[in-house]
């Protein structure tokens, strides 16, 4: 999956295994060597099991867990 200079911070994020969505992309972290996107972050709604990657309630989602990248949506299964 290789998508360059799509802005992900007009995507919605959707857990497809149970359909919830978590919300609009925050943020994306990078290799700084590679150049290749990470994760990608989702502001938090306290969930803990979620947010075990960071130090607040946001959502870190590894690019290994992204599912699908479309038009307006982003699918990841977590």
């Amino acid at each position: 999956m290789e998508d360059r200079g799509l802005d992900f911070k007009h995507k919605e994020v959707v857990n497809i295994n149970d359909g919830k969505r978590l919300g609009f992309v925050q943020d994306v972290c990078a290799d700084l060597e590679s150049g290749k996107i990470t994760s990608i972050i989702v502001p938090g709604r306290n969930n803990k099991f979620l947010s075990l990657f960071s130090d607040n309630n946001d959502i870190v989602i590894p690019w290994e867990h992204i599912h699908c990248i479309g038009e307006d949506l982003i699918l990841v299964k977590i």
